[in-house]
């Protein structure tokens, strides 16, 4: 058997319990703590080493990631669409939710890359907000047009002011400020039990894609394949634009694992606000019963591996 991080072993508990309908489950509350600490954790990460960076931003970097994420909905409304049969609103909530990214397999990304030793960008948290919202936007427009009836100011400031990207932002900002002397004081809770805080995250994580199972049978092989299919593809394009823009070998893992992801927090709030025709569970049951697992069990040492062997 491989060798797995034992943060994933988390995960399949949750779906074991939640399978066999074991009485456990996070309380609300603490789940709320659980996912807010994670957050503010990868921003200040990321935040101090940027501290420690003194060179500029790359722009031409910055500005191909957000343009990836406005793509990468686009192959995958037309899989939905054509290949799967999909009405149009179904298939651009798909693409939508596979076009945005995860936070969760964000986190274990870096768990992983951490635990190997190896380093990536510093700025790798600003490229998750880069490539959420373009995402979202542009399934949106595949199912409305431009002529659609969209709230988008209202729609736009819930994308922006969502909890995941104030988070993500906040913590960046909070680390880069403070730099790694400023942020010593805080490093027991939000680096050193950064693993720990991980793993309760993943069993939650679990009980809710055992919570899938169910509906992912009454949807069909399509989304079995899709789930599993599109992201090695994405991951393959993330890696490709990775290595043209010369990140390092885990940077090229990182943004190989973010195309490779399916958003399930950001994604299913908008298209719901927007798209209210499309099945929600129809999307959110491809990303949190099939794609996350995949990901986080066999993508990333799949990207990895890809990203070696192009960083040469």
């Amino acid at each position: 058997m491989p060798q797995l991080d034992p943060v994933i072993w988390f995960f399949v508990l949750g779906v074991a319990a939640g399978a066999a309908r074991a009485d456990l489950r996070l309380p609300g509350a603490i789940y709320e703590f659980v996912s807010t600490v994670l957050l503010l954790a990868i921003g200040l990460k990321g935040g101090v080493e940027l501290a420690r960076d003194t060179g500029a931003l790359p722009v031409t970097e910055l500005g191909s990631i957000l343009l990836l994420g406005f793509v990468l909905p686009l192959p995958a409304f037309a899989i939905a669409y054509y290949v799967g049969r999909l009405d149009r609103a179904d298939a651009a909530s798909l693409a939508a939710h596979y076009g945005s990214v995860s936070v969760g397999t964000f986190a274990v990304v870096v768990s992983y890359l951490a635990t190997r030793g190896i380093t990536f960008e510093a700025r790798a948290p600003v490229w998750v907000v880069l490539l959420e919202v373009p995402a979202i936007v542009a399934g949106i427009l595949l199912a409305r047009g431009l002529s659609g009836d969209v709230a988008w100011r209202h729609l736009m400031r819930e994308l922006f002011l969502g909890r995941s990207i104030v988070l993500l932002l906040g913590g960046l900002a909070i680390g880069w400020l403070a730099g790694p002397e400023g942020s010593s004081s805080i490093q027991p809770l939000f680096f050193d039990l950064f693993k720990g805080i991980l793993a309760l995250f993943l069993l939650e994580m679990g009980l809710i894609a055992a919570a899938q199972l169910p509906t992912l049978r009454h949807h069909g092989l399509f989304i079995v394949l899709f789930g599993l299919a599109v992201p090695v593809a994405f991951a393959i394009v993330g890696a490709g634009l990775g290595q043209v823009l010369g990140l390092s070998a885990g940077g090229i893992t990182v943004l190989a694992t973010l195309a490779a992801s399916a958003s399930y927090i950001a994604a299913p709030a908008a298209i719901r606000t927007a798209v209210p025709e499309a099945n929600p569970a129809l999307s959110l049951t491809a990303a949190l019963a099939v794609t996350f697992p995949f990901n986080i069990v066999v993508g990333i040492p799949l990207y990895e591996r890809i990203a070696a062997a192009l960083a040469g």
